[in-house]
Formats: C-alpha cells, sequence, structure tokens
C-alpha cells in the first residue's frame, strides 16, 4: 500500500511540500448530478424559479468553490488557477441536471479539488435556490472524470463519455 502523502512519519497530518515538483499544464474535469422533479427541471429551464436565474447562480458559486478550495479543505496548495468552467445539461426525461466543471492550471500540484469542490457547490446552489419548489432533489454522482499533468499522467475514469481531459 502506498504511504499517504498528507501524513508525515508520526501520523500527524501536514501539507505535502511541493517545491521540488516541476510545474506543468494541468487539467481536472468533474462531474455530478442533481436529481429532481421533472417540473422543477422545467422551471428551471424556464427561469421560473422564483429565486431567479438557478444555473447562472449555479455556474458562479461553482466557478468560486473553485478559486477557495484552499479555504474549505485543509491542507490543499493555493493554486492561481487558469481557467475554472461550470457546464450544465438537463436530462429531462430523468429529472436530473447533470454538472460537469472543467478546471486548468499550470503548477506544481493538480486541480482535481478545484473540479470537485466546483461540481458540488454548483449543485448545492441548485438545491438552495429550487428547494422551496422541491425538497426531494437528490444531489449525487460527484466524481473526478479525467485529469491530464503531473508526475502521475492522465486519468481517465472508465465509462465516461467524453473525458477527455
Amino acid at each position: 500500500m502506498k504511504r499517504l502523502t498528507h501524513v508525515d512519519r508520526h501520523g500527524q497530518a501536514r501539507m505535502v511540500d511541493i517545491s521540488e515538483k516541476d510545474e506543468t499544464r494541468r487539467e481536472a474535469v468533474a462531474r455530478g448530478t442533481v436529481t429532481m422533479q421533472p417540473v422543477t427541471l422545467r422551471m428551471i429551464q424556464k427561469g421560473r424559479v422564483p429565486k431567479g436565474d438557478v444555473l447562472a447562480a449555479a455556474r458562479i458559486a461553482g466557478v468560486m468553490a473553485a478559486k477557495r478550495v484552499p479555504d474549505l479543505i485543509p491542507l490543499c496548495h493555493s493554486l492561481l488557477l487558469s481557467s475554472a468552467e461550470v457546464e450544465f445539461t438537463p436530462v429531462e426525461e430523468a429529472g436530473r441536471l447533470d454538472i460537469e466543471s472543467r478546471v486548468k492550471v499550470t503548477g506544481r500540484t493538480g486541480a482535481e479539488m478545484e473540479a470537485l469542490a466546483a461540481v458540488a457547490m454548483a449543485a448545492l446552489t441548485v438545491y438552495d435556490m429550487c428547494k422551496a419548489v422541491d425538497k426531494e432533489m437528490v444531489i449525487g454522482s460527484i466524481r473526478l472524470v479525467a485529469k491530464t499533468g503531473g508526475k502521475s499522467g492522465v486519468y481517465r475514469r472508465l465509462g465516461e463519455n467524453g473525458a477527455e481531459g
């Protein structure tokens, strides 16, 4: 089993020293879903949710979360992101909103946590803005689907369409 990098030889939590790592272009793609009543999804699509433009607010929340990961997750490094995008795909027949984030950086550590945080916060924002009309929503399946760059190279989750990181 590999040694945990965020734990020192005494079992104490530590921030990993990345000063000796090379800077490389890195990209991470994450996805998740919010499942809801079909009528709720239609309200989102038609801009009829009482709190306002759900997707615009969720997109901004996702980008903001990607930028604030070191404030949210202990021991994460601060990254100067090159870009952070959040996209939504409604799946009407399933009453589901698919969320995808793509984060790019040139640095010494990857952007996986930033991409995952963007999806999570976008999903939470959708929930918050729609909870008055649909308390049965379910946030789920948040996962890393692709990453490129760094020492470990390319990762693509099996079975994910369009996971070109």
